[in-house]
């Protein structure tokens, strides 16, 4: 009970005051000092005139013994306590309560008047017997192999592992009885629990129920604090040098004159899985390995399902997930979490590492995992075999970095792919008209006229340029093949004129621009085959924008600037000359940026009506960036320019990324995940229970965690905080269906019935005490009753075929040897009546004494008025 609770209950106040000690010290122990005290009050209170109670705390601060008075025009109150921890036998029943009462007010008259009592006992059942928990803990042999394993990776645990509901305490209450009317001594009582009109229920909460979700996630979030490596963890490096392997002193000449060897992490090898796998068998045997091959091989089929088959993936798409994400609510969930969607190899590899977390070996499995997943990466880049789980496209910067890096690594085997199958492929010179290239940037530039026929073309052919390859042409990564170059007349550089230019060999030819004629020559206008844009990672993007913003706002460090920028520019300048040779600057602006070449109709010398055009305003600004990057555009086909995006740079760069994360980095990147994947599951479980206060508490939960998980690097109190609160949500719903388990809502057949039990079970969620309609005759009321009969029972050893007396006398079930109820708990009377004090022509006045007892504590509190008029 509350401070305020108590003193309504022990004295019916909801306003007073009190005088307490400042430190436990200070308490007031004494018998005089405590008179000193009270006799302090009462002058204080008839000077000032105050007429609210005013309260003494006494003896110790754990007895929470308060006395006092209140004073009003003509009457005075006083209230007294009395806490006892051995309780007499007399004083345990109605009859002597009353023989107390009685004897404190003292009245003079005969006979006394009646007195009004209020009785509460209340019940506690603790053995809910038949009723187990219906929570069914993680079954760890069923996460290996099989069909089972597969499917249980990919889920997640949910509930308590204990009943969340420890006890319920049944409060019956008869509010208004009579003296005379009721017997109530220590041999015969005629208080029945079932005879009670009033029946009010609590539920207590078990203390921080262990909930499976909630330990999933936040075990995970502990290896955020770790500091040791991979390496560390796993003991010996898995990547060592291949001489440190021969301990042969006759090789030792040998050694010396061979090459050092490179560390194999760094070193792209066609063997790499092979032999760093024969390693780690060696200098860790298997019964030392973290994983055992069983929970590693159905890991690993989870995560790349295409390595079932005998041939991985080698086709055209690497996920199911191409489609264009829907405007669901679950999309939204991931782009505000920055997470990565849910059918994705990042949401899944989350989940199959708090899995081994918490099952398979703990930081040390993580690490395992974590190894084998970064060889896998690295054989399928060397192997062209394309990542399954990720969506097809450059990183998609709404999501982790993590899966933005996966992303990148996929791009750059799409490109090395392509590139490699180009090479192999025999084709003909006109090979442009059958594995045409993307269309660039012509998509969204062409004319109204050819606009529609153009994207239908984009759509049919759709392939990269890298595709649009020779068989004996290879893609240079600069221009090296001088004797090439001149034999093609592209030497020279800005020397060669348009004139010189239109005689060469077009190249690099995509389609034609429609109706488009070259302006000087009267050729068609061809779209060229160019380069696609290079993709980037948030983590790059920022880098860029650092070294951008250090060139400072100076007219060298802006200069310098356009010219970085313009890199993209230059490649489809040279790829439009090289398929348009003669062109000139206007003739690149009307394909590439139609709005900066404008056409006005006027009138020639012989009055005829032409259509006369120029460069925009912009092209015209002296050292425009677009003329100088014309000016030094070579007439060079896309396949032979160096590459905007070096794909086998970039894998590396990736590829070592993921070498050097530490567990703790890993789990910072995969957080998001995994929180997102909880969230999820919440909302899935409360969907079953239809419960308003937990959908509530999700979207508040949702809410909070957007703002937390969208910015990076969030504080560590703040991710605890999401952790709890889905852990008090999972603990809300396990609530729920303990009390639906325990008062069969389920099994109901009458509507009317199912429909008062599924409100009583929400009550008793969201409230502190629920009344039971109908008491003991309700619904819930018999549901009650049977669950104390069975816990009394199952106590006395009863057999289990002998059957509940609803009907009879008090008397008849008395007689029964397991009674319904067990002894109460807490027994609460309030006694009341109005009688003159102190003589018999005083004012009748309000007299009112609380009485409790539980197992280990009996109180008396009585506030006893006396008329004071007549002093």
């Amino acid at each position: 009970m509350t401070f305020l609770q108590e003193h309504i209950a022990w004295y019916g106040l909801r306003e007073f005051v009190v005088i307490a000690p400042a430190a436990n010290s200070d308490a007031v122990l004494s018998e005089s000092k405590c008179n000193l005290l009270l006799s302090s009050v009462s002058i204080a209170l008839g000077n000032t005139g105050c007429q609210v109670p005013l309260f003494v705390q006494i003896h110790h601060k754990w007895r929470r013994m308060y006395v006092g008075e209140c004073q009003g025009p003509g009457v005075r109150t006083d209230f007294e306590m009395v806490h006892l921890r051995k309780v007499p036998n007399q004083y345990t029943h109605l009859s002597g309560l009353l023989d107390i009462f009685k004897s404190k007010i003292g009245c003079p008259l005969t006979p006394l008047p009646p007195v009004s009592i209020a009785i509460r006992f209340t019940y506690v059942l603790q053995d809910w017997q038949q009723y187990f928990w219906p929570q069914q803990p993680p079954d760890i042999d069923a996460l290996v192999g099989g069909e089972v394993g597969g499917l249980e990776f990919g889920k997640l645990p949910f509930g308590a592992c204990e009943d969340p509901i420890s006890e319920l305490h049944l409060a019956t209450t008869w509010p208004h009885l009579t003296e005379g009317i009721i017997v109530d001594n220590d041999v015969y009582s005629d208080l029945d629990p079932i005879q009670a009109p009033h029946w009010s229920v609590r539920v207590r909460k078990a203390d921080n129920p262990q909930c499976l979700l909630g330990d999933f996630v936040t075990e995970f979030f502990k290896i955020c604090r770790r500091k040791e490596s991979t390496d560390e963890i796993l003991g010996r490096s898995t990547f060592e040098e291949e001489g440190r392997e021969i301990a042969d002193i006759t090789h030792a000449l040998s050694k010396l004159t061979e090459p050092a060897p490179v560390p194999i992490h760094k070193l792209s090898v066609s063997n790499m899985v092979h032999t760093a796998k024969k390693k780690i068998r060696k200098h860790r045997g298997v019964e030392e390995s973290p994983l055992n091959n069983d929970v590693l091989n159905t890991i690993l089929l989870f995560l790349f399902p295409d390595a079932a088959s005998e041939k991985p993936l080698d086709g055209t798409s690497s996920t199911d997930n191409n489609n264009p994400p829907s405007e669901s609510e679950e999309y939204n969930l991931y782009n505000q979490f920055k997470s990565a969607p849910s059918d994705s190899l990042t949401y899944k590899l989350a989940l199959c590492l708090c899995m081994i977390n918490l099952y398979h070996g703990g930081l040390k499995g993580v690490a395992h995992l974590w190894q084998e997943f970064v060889l896998e990466m690295r054989f399928r880049w060397e192997n062209n075999f394309l990542i399954p789980g990720l969506a097809s496209g450059p990183p998609d910067l709404r999501c982790c970095l993590l899966h933005q890096k996966l992303q990148m690594l996929n791009c750059c085997i799409e490109r090395k792919k392509a590139r490699d199958e180009g090479r192999k492929t025999n084709t003909s010179d006109n090979v442009t008209n059958t594995y045409p290239g993307d269309a660039g940037k012509a998509g969204d530039q062409l004319g109204p006229d050819n606009l529609k026929d153009t994207d239908k073309e984009k759509g049919e052919v759709g392939k990269s340029w890298d595709s649009w390859s020779d068989s004996e042409e290879e893609f240079f990564e600069c221009l090296s093949d001088t004797e090439e170059l001149k034999g093609n007349g592209q030497e020279g550089g800005k020397k060669g004129g348009p004139k010189e230019m239109a005689n060469l060999k077009p190249e690099g030819r995509l389609i034609q621009h429609g109706k488009l004629t070259l302006l000087h020559n009267g050729e068609p206008l061809y779209i060229p085959v160019t380069q696609e844009p290079a993709p980037m990672t948030e983590d790059l993007l920022e880098e860029q924008s650092e070294v951008l913003a250090k060139l400072g706002t100076s007219a060298e460090g802006a200069h310098l600037r356009a010219r970085m920028q313009s890199a993209c520019l230059l490649s489809d300048m040279e790829s439009f000359k090289a398929a348009n040779p003669g062109c000139f600057l206007e003739d690149f602006v009307r394909w590439y940026s139609p709005r900066d070449y404008i056409e006005e109709e006027t009138i020639d010398e012989k009055g005829n009506m032409v259509l006369k055009g120029e460069l925009s305003a912009r092209m015209k600004i002296p050292s425009n960036m677009w003329v100088e990057a014309w000016e030094t555009a070579k007439p060079i086909p896309a396949r032979r320019q160096r590459r905007l995006f070096d794909d086998t740079r970039e894998a590396e760069k990736v590829l070592h990324y993921l070498a050097v994360q530490k567990p703790a980095d890993l789990a910072r990147h995969l957080l998001p995940c995994v929180i997102h994947a909880a969230v999820l599951k919440v909302k899935e479980e409360e969907s079953l229970e239809n419960i308003s206060s937990v959908k509530k508490i999700i979207k508040q939960m949702i809410s909070h965690s957007s703002k937390v998980l969208h910015f990076p690097n969030p504080e560590d109190k703040k991710l605890e905080e999401i952790i709890h609160q889905i852990t008090n949500v999972e603990a809300i719903i396990a609530r729920a269906r303990s009390l639906k388990a325990k008062f069969g809502t389920e099994r109901c057949e009458q509507e009317e019935e199912k429909e008062d039990l599924e409100r009583f079970v929400s009550c008793l969620l969201e409230q502190p005490e629920v009344l039971v309609i109908g008491a003991g005759r309700g619904h819930a009321g018999r549901i009650i009753h049977k669950l104390f009969v069975n816990a009394q029972r199952a106590a006395a050893m009863a057999p289990a075929e002998e059957e509940l007396k609803r009907t009879g006398s008090p008397e008849e079930r008395r007689q029964n040897s397991v009674s319904d109820f067990p002894p109460p708990a807490g027994r609460e009377l309030i006694l009341r009546s109005t009688v003159p004090r102190p003589a018999p022509y005083s004012r009748a006045l309000p007299q009112r004494m609380y009485s409790v007892l539980t197992r280990e504590d009996f109180r008396l509190a009585g506030a006893f008025s006396s008329d004071t008029s007549f002093f």
